[in-house]
């Protein structure tokens, strides 16, 4: 078989495994929280524990927990997520709609955090001790300011104030530019900072003095060569990035109230909702379990010195 397919098969088959260790974790955390989900979903009308009886008897929550976990297991084998206990709806149908927003706001959170954390790093990296102190500091800035700190800033600001951009909700590039700010701002000091250590210790190497004596400028050599083989950590931050995208989104998608994947967790744990919550928590690994692999696949395309790394 060639060496990348079955590299490839590995790693589908560890995905796998992680996904189904996820979905084990996540149905047994729940049924063993305290809480009964037929209670929640009778809320006050619950009066008549023969009522909450007929409800766990439809949903099944009367059968043993093994059997119950056999269901689930079956049902996740052929892609059935479960309905909804609230909603009544098929949770993959529930987890479709609201996987766009989500993904968009990392996505474009993600590369705005790049954009901002490549000159940075770029024209710090081995300069004076004070510059790096500098840029150093505001990176901390960054990664310690609370999103919903930052979120409801941009929102006084450029919502209130100005009215540059819509306050709430809504659609299109306008509505999404607050949030992805807002997340961008606390990932470019992460970025940042990975970046620029990688980059110091690539102008240490002996490649660079090679280039140096051969008469390459400073810029030339941070932008053409430098900066290729310090890619790799900021490429794996970003794919550990968007694998955890449904919490570190779920803040953001509240102050600005926009819908997505984080909102729908929270609802759904709030009110015992097995199943959504099973599913998301299953569509996030099985998301996690992508991103890395093609991450990881573009490790030697980054550098060709790891080609092995594939094989």
């Amino acid at each position: 078989m060639n060496p990348l397919l079955k590299w490839l098969a590995r790693r589908l088959l560890l995905g796998v495994l992680v996904v189904l260790g996820a979905a084990s974790a996540a149905f047994a955390a729940l049924h063993l929280t305290p809480g009964d989900p037929a209670e929640v979903m009778l809320g006050g009308t619950a009066t008549s524990p023969a009522a909450v009886a007929e409800v766990r008897k439809d949903l099944g929550l009367d059968r043993p927990l093994a059997a119950q976990y056999a269901s689930f297991l079956g049902r996740l084998l052929t892609g059935d997520l479960g309905t909804s206990y609230q909603l009544q709806r098929p949770v993959t149908e529930l987890i479709s709609e609201q996987a766009a927003p989500t993904l968009w706001l990392a996505l474009t959170g993600s590369v705005l955090g790049c954009a901002l954390a490549l000159p940075l790093a770029v024209a710090t990296a081995g300069r004076r001790p004070g510059l790096r102190r500098l840029s150093a500091a505001v990176e901390l800035v960054l990664v310690s300011t609370p999103a919903f700190w930052v979120g409801v800033l941009l929102l006084a600001l450029l919502s209130f104030r100005w009215q540059l951009f819509p306050a709430a909700g809504g659609e299109g590039v306008r509505a999404l530019v607050l949030p992805a700010v807002t997340l961008a701002l606390s990932l470019a000091g992460v970025f940042a900072q990975v970046l620029r250590e990688s980059m110091e210790h690539s102008l240490g190497q002996p490649y660079a003095l090679a280039s140096r004596a051969r008469g390459a400028t400073e810029t030339d050599l941070r932008l053409r060569h430098a900066l290729r083989h310090s890619l790799v950590p900021l490429v794996t931050l970003s794919g550990w990035t968007i694998g955890a995208l449904l919490s570190g989104t779920v803040i953001i998608e509240t102050v600005f109230s926009r819908q997505g994947l984080g909102r729908l967790m929270t609802a759904a744990v709030n009110s015992r909702d097995l199943p959504v919550v099973t599913g998301l928590v299953i569509a996030s690994a099985a998301l996690f379990v992508v991103v890395n692999i093609l991450v990881d696949w573009l490790y030697p395309v980054i550098d060709p010195r790891l080609k092995e790394a594939v094989a």
